[in-house]
């Protein structure tokens, strides 16, 4: 399409795409209807190779696919299996609605823009697109905080941590998306705004803005979206790995004592499986900073106009943003043991690899809380 119309013009492709001389910019095929949005910086910068677009869509389009499937999976297989149906549960099954929801907007939407080489749906669908991008990767970031406050509670805390209940969790998730739909709202209503990215297939914050009020808001949801979830998860962490390196020295040492190999007991057991489910917890949360880090470092550079943000550049922030909603599945697919054996039942041509033994405890309970769950359940 773009090769096309450049030859209708007599001008030579490379020079459309940035190969040579041309008057032509990233913004000459946007609607007339959504100039108003587009920041002069973007002016600048020649129309992109359409290689780019097809790629991006056809990426995006992957992502979308895997992302449908397995969130969908994990959440019939949680919902529909009795032995999972726990409050931290609660917790998982919520990250993958969010997650699968989040493709569900993105992923139509992007590759219809990509096909066509700029954003077609209007000013206020570009608005709604952008809400809801943010409005699920906040409830997704915010999920994973109760998660790992729910590990530490249960690995650090024990007997002395009071259990998650359904009630309590249910509270949790409302939180997180009241939370999440506050933040997200305000650029509609006049603090900041949401605006065509400079690939202009996709809509996002404004971070080009000059305006400080406007600034304002990408640092202040930045503190209440990524630095404060951050360092509460590294919180929740550092105690979980330092509680099991404890028990683990603790364990070495008595063994010593009474000259035997190891003291793998039904309670050493349990530990050992409460600390794999840590391990895949923080494997998920630091796959979602791998995906929302650039995206941050990209608005970031934008406020404070320390590199200069190319189209090109805001593909990658957008396509590692939008790959975070297709590792939640991939993790408890590979690595949660109930969850394996619960898909090789329920779905046994997806599990990977038979049944694990089922020594392991429900996935939010320690050793010393399995045993007043199940007398509730």
């Amino acid at each position: 399409m773009a090769s096309a119309a450049a030859a209708m013009l007599g001008e030579p492709v490379a020079a459309r795409w940035g190969g040579g001389a041309s008057n032509q910019t990233v913004v000459d095929m946007v609607l007339p209807e959504m100039l108003h949005l587009i920041d002069p910086h973007w002016y600048q910068f020649p129309p992109m190779n359409p290689l780019w677009h097809g790629i991006l869509g056809f990426v995006i389009g992957c992502l979308g696919f895997v992302s449908w499937c397995g969130n969908g999976v994990v959440i019939y297989v949680f919902s529909c299996t009795k032995s999972l149906r726990t409050p931290s549960n609660l917790l998982v099954v919520n990250l993958a609605f969010s997650d699968f929801l989040m493709m569900v907007v993105m992923c139509p939407f992007m590759l219809v823009n990509c096909y066509n080489e700029t954003w077609i749906f209007g000013p206020l669908m570009c608005e709604l697109y952008a809400f809801a991008g943010s409005l699920f990767g906040c409830a997704s970031i915010w999920t994973m905080v109760t998660i790992a406050m729910d590990r530490y509670n249960v690995i650090v805390k024990g007997l002395s941590g009071k259990p998650l209940t359904v009630k309590k969790a249910l509270l949790w998730i409302l939180l997180v998306w009241a939370h999440a739909a506050v933040w997200t709202i305000f650029p509609m209503f006049g603090w900041n705004r949401y605006v065509p990215e400079g690939n202009m297939t996709a809509c996002g914050t404004d971070y080009l803005t000059k305006d400080w009020f406007h600034k304002s808001y990408i640092l202040v949801y930045s503190v209440f979206c990524y630095w404060l979830p951050l360092l509460t998860i590294i919180y929740s962490y550092f105690f979980i790995v330092q509680a099991v390196a404890a028990h683990e020295r603790g364990m070495r040492e008595q063994a010593k004592k009474m000259n035997v190999a190891s003291l793998r007991s039904a309670e050493a057991q349990n530990t050992s499986a409460e600390c794999k489910l840590a391990k895949i917890a923080l494997m998920t949360i630091s796959l979602w900073f791998m995906a929302w880090t650039p995206y941050l470092i990209i608005n970031f550079a934008g406020i404070f106009e320390t590199m200069t943000i190319s189209p090109l550049v805001t593909i990658w922030g957008s396509v590692f943003a939008k790959a975070n909603a297709v590792y939640n599945p991939i993790v408890y697919g590979l690595s949660h043991p109930k969850y394996k054996a619960a898909l090789n039942e329920k779905l046994p041509f997806l599990a990977c690899g038979g049944p694990e033994p089922a020594a392991a405890p429900a996935d939010n309970q320690s050793s010393g809380t399995a045993a007043s769950t199940e007398e509730k359940a």
